[in-house]
Formats: C-alpha cells, sequence, structure tokens
C-alpha cells in the first residue's frame, strides 16, 4: 500500500493517515465527553455548597430571632423593681428644690440596696452627674437613634424600661430604665448591676447553635455575634479573652448601613460572611440587633472539586491510550471506505454513544467495530457512576432539607409557646387593670384637691393600659382568625353598639344590609364610636349612616367633636400613629379599623364632616362588600 511519487518522497501508508483521523476523531469526543460531565459535577457541588451556606444563614437567623423573643419574656420581669427605684430618685430630685447638682446621689445608691447606678443625662443629651464614674460625660449625641429616642422619653411623662444590655466600659450586664424629671430638664436612668444567676439567665448561650452548625455545614470554621456597636458578645471558654471595648470595625459598618457583607480572602482559601440581623423594637429605646460573622473555607469545596478533575482528566487520558491502542493494531488492515468511518465516528462524536461502527466484510472491521464499541460501553459506565455520585449529592441535600423541616418544626412550637405566655400576660394585667381601677376610681371620689388630680392621671393612665391591652387582644385574634367571611347583618351589629352608648346621642339612618364579615365587625364600631366620645365629650353628637352603591355598602360615621387636621388624615391608620393632645391613646385602635376593613376586602378614610371645614367635627368612611 505504499508507493513512491513523481518527486521521489515517500508517502505515508494508509493505515498511519487512518491511525491519525481516528485519533483526531476519538480524542477530541472524550474530553469533550468528561470536560461536560466535569462541568455538570461542578454546577452541582456549587449549588449544593451554596444551598448548604444559604440554610446555614437562615438558620443563624431564626435561632436568634427566636432567643430575642424569649429573652423579651425574661427581662420584662425586673421593669416593675426598676419603676419602683424611681421613688427615692424622684424625692430626691424634690429635696434638692429641683437641682441636680445638688442631689446626694451616693445616699440614694444606698437607700436603693446598692444595686442600682443613676445617671442624670441634661438636656444636651451628656451624662451630667452619675454614681457610676466609668460613664461621666458620656454623650448619646455620638448615637443619633438613641439621643432621638431619650430626649422623646425626656419631653414625654411615663417611665420607660429597657432591653438588659451589656455595659460598654465593663461588660457586665445591666438592665436600664428611664424617668423624665417633672420640669422635663432632666433625664434619670437607672442602671441595675444583674447579678450571677441573673447573668446566667438573661446571657444567651451562642455555643450550642455554633456547634450544630458546624456539624450541619463542614465548611464552616467559626461563628462570632457582635451586637450593634461592633462588641463581641456571649464569648465562650474555649475562646480567648475578649476586651468588652473592642469593637469590630466591619459589623459596626454593616450595621449602620443595615446591609450584609462578604469579605473573601482567596490567598487563604476562606471568605467571611457578616450578616444583620435586624431585632430593633419602637418599644425599647436600644437597638438590640446582632451582627453574625461566618468564616467558611473554600478548601473542602476545592478538594472536592480537584478530586473530581483528576478523576476526569485520568478517565480522559484512559479512554485515549485505550483509543490509541484500538487503533494502531486495526488500521493495518481496514480495507472499508473512509467515509463511512469518518461518518461512523462524526455521529459518536455528537454524543450518539449507542451507535455502532459499520462493518462491511473482514473480521478487522468487526474488531474495529467491537474495539470502538468497548470504549463506548466504558465511557457510558463511567457517565453512569458520575450520575449515581450526582444522586447521591440529592439524597444528601434531601436528608439536608430534613433537617431544616425539623429545625422550623421546633420554631413553630417555640412560636405557641410563645403565644402562650402573652395570652397569660393579656390575661393577668387586665385583671391587675380592672382591680387597680377600681381602687383608684374610689380615691378619686375620696380625694380633694391635688392629690384628686393625681389620682385622675393614674386612673387615666390605667384605663389607657386597659385600652391598650384590648387592643392587643384584638389584633391577635384577627391576625390568627383564618375563618372565612359570613354573611352579617350590618344593621343588627350597628343597633347593638348604639344600645351600648346609652349616654350619648347616637342617630343612626341606614337599613338592614347583608355584608361579608365576621364577629370582630363590632369592634370597628365601638372604636369609631369610643374615639368620638373620648375626643368630642359627653356632649357629643355622632351620626351612622349606610348607603348601598352597587355591591358595596358605604358606611358613615360622624360626629360633632374638634375635628382632624387635614395632615394627620393620610397617617391616621397606621400603627401607634396616636393623635395629639392629653387624650391621645395608644395608636392601635384606628389601626385595628383598617386592618379588619381591608380583611373584608373594603377601605377606610378619615374625611371632613362639613366639606372643607375640619373644625366642624369628623367623618370616618369605610365600605364593605355586600352579601349576594
Amino acid at each position: 500500500m505504499t508507493a513512491t511519487g513523481g518527486s521521489g518522497r515517500k508517502p505515508r501508508r494508509f493505515g498511519t493517515h487512518l491511525v491519525l483521523v481516528m485519533l483526531l476523531i476519538t480524542l477530541p469526543v472524550i474530553g469533550l465527553i468528561s470536560a461536560m460531565d466535569y462541568r455538570q459535577v461542578e454546577e452541582a457541588l456549587i449549588a449544593e455548597e451554596n444551598l448548604l451556606r444559604e440554610q446555614t444563614e437562615k438558620s443563624v437567623i431564626q435561632s436568634i430571632h427566636l432567643v430575642n423573643a424569649g429573652l423579651k419574656l425574661f427581662d420584662s420581669t425586673l421593669d416593675r423593681r426598676m419603676q419602683e427605684g424611681f421613688g427615692p430618685v424622684l424625692a430626691e430630685y424634690e429635696r434638692s428644690s429641683k437641682d441636680p447638682g445638688a442631689m446626694d446621689l451616693s445616699r440614694v445608691k444606698e437607700e436603693l440596696g446598692g444595686e442600682m447606678d443613676i445617671y442624670i443625662i441634661n438636656e444636651s443629651g451628656v451624662i451630667e452627674y452619675t454614681t457610676y464614674p466609668p460613664d461621666l460625660g458620656l454623650d448619646f449625641r455620638e448615637i443619633p437613634y438613641f439621643y432621638d429616642r431619650i430626649t422623646e422619653i425626656r419631653l414625654g411623662d411615663a417611665f420607660v424600661a429597657d432591653r438588659v444590655l451589656t455595659e460598654p466600659a465593663s461588660g457586665r450586664l445591666r438592665k436600664y430604665a428611664y424617668m423624665p424629671s417633672p420640669d422635663h430638664r432632666s433625664l434619670f436612668e437607672l442602671g441595675l448591676i444583674c447579678s450571677a444567676a441573673e447573668t446566667d439567665r438573661f446571657d444567651p448561650k451562642y455555643q450550642t447553635l455554633k456547634e450544630d452548625l458546624m456539624r450541619l455545614n463542614p465548611s464552616l470554621e467559626g461563628i462570632r455575634i457582635f451586637d450593634c456597636y461592633g462588641r463581641l458578645i456571649n464569648a465562650t471558654y474555649s475562646e480567648s479573652p475578649t476586651d468588652p471595648a473592642t469593637v469590630n470595625s466591619v459589623a459596626r459598618e454593616v450595621f449602620e448601613v443595615k446591609q450584609d457583607r462578604t469579605i473573601a480572602d482567596p490567598a487563604a482559601g476562606r471568605f467571611t460572611r457578616y450578616i444583620l440581623v435586624d431585632l430593633s423594637a419602637s418599644d425599647y429605646p436600644s437597638d438590640t440587633s446582632r451582627v453574625v460573622e461566618l468564616t467558611y473555607s473554600t478548601a473542602l469545596l476545592d478538594a472536592r472539586l480537584a478530586e473530581m478533575r483528576f478523576s476526569h482528566v485520568l478517565l480522559a487520558v484512559f479512554a485515549g491510550l485505550a483509543a490509541c491502542c484500538i487503533a494502531v493494531p486495526v488500521s493495518w488492515q481496514i480495507t472499508r471506505p473512509i467515509r463511512e468511518i469518518v461518518d461512523d465516528a462524526n455521529r459518536i462524536a455528537r454524543g450518539d454513544l449507542d451507535h455502532r461502527i459499520r462493518v462491511s466484510t473482514g473480521t478487522e472491521f468487526t474488531r474495529l467495530e467491537e474495539s470502538i464499541g468497548t470504549m463506548i460501553d466504558s465511557l457510558k459506565g463511567n457517565i453512569r457512576r458520575l450520575r449515581a455520585s450526582e444522586e447521591a449529592t440529592r439524597e444528601y441535600s434531601t436528608r439536608l432539607q430534613d433537617l431544616v423541616w425539623e429545625r422550623t418544626a421546633d420554631l413553630e412550637e417555640s412560636n405557641r409557646t410563645a403565644t402562650l405566655f402573652l395570652d397569660i400576660m393579656v390575661h393577668d394585667i387586665n385583671n391587675a387593670n380592672t382591680i387597680a381601677i377600681g381602687y383608684t376610681r374610689f380615691l378619686v371620689d375620696s380625694l380633694e384637691g391635688e392629690r384628686q388630680e393625681m389620682a385622675e392621671k393614674m386612673l387615666s393612665q390605667l384605663e389607657q393600659s386597659s385600652e391598650v391591652i384590648g387592643c392587643v387582644a384584638t389584633l391577635r385574634e384577627a391576625r390568627e382568625n383564618g375563618a372565612a367571611l359570613t354573611q352579617v347583618d350590618l344593621d343588627r351589629v350597628i343597633r347593638t353598639q348604639v344600645a351600648n352608648h346609652p349616654a350619648i346621642r347616637v342617630r343612626y339612618e341606614g337599613r338592614g344590609v347583608a355584608v361579608l364579615a365576621d364577629d370582630l365587625l363590632s369592634e370597628v364600631f365601638a372604636n369609631l364610636v369610643g374615639n368620638a366620645v373620648k375626643f368630642g365629650g359627653p356632649a357629643v353628637e355622632v351620626t351612622i349612616r349606610v348607603e348601598e352603591h352597587g355591591e358595596e355598602a358605604l358606611v358613615s360615621v360622624e360626629d360633632t367633636g374638634p375635628g382632624i387636621p387635614d395632615a394627620m388624615k393620610a397617617s391616621l391608620f397606621r400603627r401607634f400613629r396616636r393623635g395629639e393632645g392629653p387624650l391621645a391613646g395608644a395608636g392601635l385602635g384606628l389601626y385595628i379599623c383598617r386592618m379588619l376593613i381591608e380583611r373584608y376586602g373594603g377601605k377606610i378614610w378619615a374625611d371632613d364632616r362639613v366639606e372643607g371645614r375640619p373644625e366642624c367635627g369628623t367623618a370616618i368612611r369605610f365600605t364593605l362588600r355586600k352579601a349576594v
């Protein structure tokens, strides 16, 4: 099969050309299949790692929220003790002729048993006098959100309890509370030093959470938790002692900008995630939010990817060697036209691994068919093994999901326990308020002059407290009541509420209309009529109108009270949006009305009783869907 050309150059054998062609076709196919399969495995491993990291971060956030919910219940047990501690402070303030500099704070601290430090904050937000020297001169204007909150407390009249917090100077746990001076020139602050038993009770232990998450995610190297100032909290005994005044600048920045951050260190093979867990609450001056630092190692993923790369390269090398070993001996005796061989190899290169090389005649082509078929079967077997590895990976992901479901069930159980505690608190506080209101009314009737005025103020605060408890109970019932809306007789509901207010003049203009609602519809009329009486006084006149407009009923509750300024109407139905003046409530009544009306499929808004004249009274209007 060789000849000498006219140029004198010896041509290559046909078998050599055939070997070269087979290798040029087969080896790229092997490399392409290996590369594509490795790419799929790499994407699956990376996706699995990202899913595991996301589940880890969700578990951290949920666990910290759960711990915070429990701490709220626990540290509120110290509120009454703190409130009683302000009695000697106010008495000393009066004794010193309302001069903070003349107050004997050391004597007052001894009177309080020496367990509470006293702080006097001036109008500029600076601690001007204190029994705790390290905090003397501390300027809260450097913390704008906290300065605004304590300024609001100083200008108010109420006792405000704070959370149990870590003291900046020593790292000890303290329970703080605030009370404005009668002349609103100063703000009194008490700091109760928690005992060893109380510290163990209020200081959450995150070591168990750390151990569980590191078992769940092998790539997790460490967990640290910082407060809103960037200070490390809850350092375990296995860690090095930490100075409480040391601040992590990255954690502080994450808290200030309210945005998570990732810092990668490719040289060390790790990256660090900073996650903000928002625990801020408008009820407390301090922000107990946490910043969680999660340090991940990429070594495990890199090792698995390197192992996969090595196995794929090794597989491709063996497949290539097999192809060479098959092509060389077979190529010497091939007589079939090379086009058929090229066509068949092209089909295999396009991914049709089930295709067989066509055989013309002769045992040589039979052997070629068998050799290439063996190579393809080997590749398919390796692909099946790789897919089995992918299935094992999916099973691991399923087990991970089961663990997440178990954690979710635990969280739901904890939520039900917290709800039980809330029910008990609402019930007991309501009973205590009822008894206190009865005794206070007796004092109002028995006392005279200034003492009677003080008793009336006390009665007003107790009634407001009882109103808040009622609103909380209504909110909870409205949120948990998932029953479907039913047909309700609007006329019967209105007449019942009119009968509940015999002392005022209520005019009802309407007729029987069936609407879609539930048993809480009466709360809407009770809040609206109650607000009219509260702000309009006993001489107020209330008019309730019902008009039908197609598939809706328009209800108007109008009064002849002082009215609502236009600037307040847009935000009137927001949660905790209080009115102005001494009769303003907790800001929940109208929010409950809006929530219920929107749940019924309607809308609610505030209007003037006389168009363009807000001072002539208020009209609260809302729509309800008519029952078909």
